[in-house]
């Protein structure tokens, strides 16, 4: 579509259209992200036989994302969003495979693989909150960005509800253990391969460079560039990851030792069943809080400020450490802990998005969104190793403890995202 034949209202009418697909398709994506939260820690603590390991599991996630980001980044900047969403989903179709086959064999090594795979997958999933930015106007920019996001709500928290029946299937068909709610992931991500295939057309970015460089029509289109400020977005939104990625993937191992504790004179397969519920729900409370007030944080990133809310999502952050150190403890303590943590992330990284976007000139864009993303996935797979280890040495509280340090230094150095 060429810039004269494309008007003001096609344009809304493709941006409209481009926000429906984009969120349908997270909503696809959410399943199989929310089992793998769930489940990888517990699988990887299964297979290797040691709960130091379980990190390994969301690092793996986190260091697949962080591999694919800047690739698929340049497939889009490229070919255009339709061909990276695709290329990250067939990824993930190919890790959910290799996952279940590892788990069968139990070979520890190929499951990272797998994990890895589905973690390169949600490196697309990531970034389809940009895709929503390509065609939208500035005021409405943090809105159509958290209406992605918040659409991973859907099925985010599916996902780890998906637990339960899915572990009843998979006995009952002879799947192994902790597998069998993978088989929804696995029917959700060829949904939305398709999705993305067929119905992503025209391709959003690819339509945004059709745009002439001036006039009202275009409003939004920014043209000046604010590398500190970028670079100050890109440091937020990998800080705030990392510190939800860290405690979080330790809690399905931390909730595991509570639960046997609390359960003992039971049969195996009944603490089992108990752990993998309480599990379930926990987890999906947090993506709940990671995906479901998105929209209000998008409205306040718009109306109140990008860096208001970003140091909003760092109060948040700090609530949820705190409950973490007082209440990690108990069951509803992790659970307001993590609620807390998922609502700070979500402030924090969609009005850090939002900044990056309209901080960078339109050739730098795309380059420095998978810069961003890889950052954040890989830090937070760092991350996650480290906290096996400082949850075995120091406890829940003690990670929470470590997890604050990276919240002061986005903090301290907020006065760059004004720069």
């Amino acid at each position: 579509m060429s810039a004269s034949a494309l008007t003001a209202v096609d344009r809304l009418a493709i941006q409209r259209r481009t926000v429906g697909i984009l969120s349908l398709g997270q909503v696809l994506g959410g399943i199989a992200f929310g089992a793998t939260v769930s489940l990888g820690a517990l699988l990887a603590a299964d297979i290797s036989g040691n709960d130091a390991l379980s990190g390994l599991a969301t690092a793996s996630v986190t260091l697949g994302a962080a591999l694919a980001a800047i690739p698929l980044a340049r497939f889009a900047s490229r070919f255009g969003r339709r061909f990276s969403l695709t290329v990250g989903n067939a990824m993930a179709l190919v890790g959910i495979a290799i996952v279940i086959s590892a788990a069968a064999i139990r070979v520890f090594p190929i499951l990272l693989l797998g994990i890895i795979l589905i973690g390169m997958g949600n490196a697309g999933n990531l970034q389809s909150r940009f895709a929503a930015t390509d065609l939208a106007l500035p005021e409405h920019r943090g809105r159509d960005l958290s209406i992605v996001v918040w659409a991973t709500t859907i099925g985010g928290v599916a996902g780890p509800l998906l637990l339960g029946p899915g572990e009843r299937i998979g006995h009952a068909i002879g799947m192994p253990v902790h597998t069998g709610s993978y088989l929804f992931s696995l029917v959700a991500q060829v949904a939305a391969f398709a999705l993305y295939l067929i119905a992503l057309r025209p391709d959003p970015l690819l339509v945004s460079r059709t745009l002439p460089e001036t006039g009202s029509f275009t409003a939004g289109v920014e043209r000046v560039d604010r590398p500190i400020a970028a670079r100050y977005a890109i440091f937020a939104i990998a800080g705030s990851h990392v510190t939800m990625a860290s405690v979080m993937a330790m809690t399905p191992v931390h909730l595991s030792h509570m639960a046997m504790s609390g359960m003992s004179g039971m049969s195996t397969a009944a603490v089992e069943m108990n752990v993998t519920v309480l599990v379930g729900v926990t987890i999906a409370m947090h993506v709940a809080g990671m995906y479901g007030l998105s929209p209000v944080f998008g409205i306040l990133a718009d109306r109140w400020g990008r860096l208001r809310t970003v140091l909003l999502g760092q109060a948040l952050l700090v609530a949820a450490m705190c409950f973490a150190m007082l209440a990690g403890e108990t069951a509803w303590g992790v659970m307001v802990a993590l609620i807390l943590l998922g609502l700070g992330w979500s402030a924090a990284t969609v009005a850090g998005a939002a900044l990056l976007t309209e901080a960078s000139a339109p050739a730098l864009r795309t380059r420095r969104q998978g810069r961003s993303d890889s950052l954040m996935s890989l830090s937070a797979a760092g991350g996650a190793v480290l906290a096996g280890f400082i949850l075995g040495a120091f406890s829940y509280a003690g990670l929470a403890i470590a997890a604050l340090v990276v919240v002061i230094a986005i903090v301290l150095l907020s006065p760059l995202g004004k720069r």
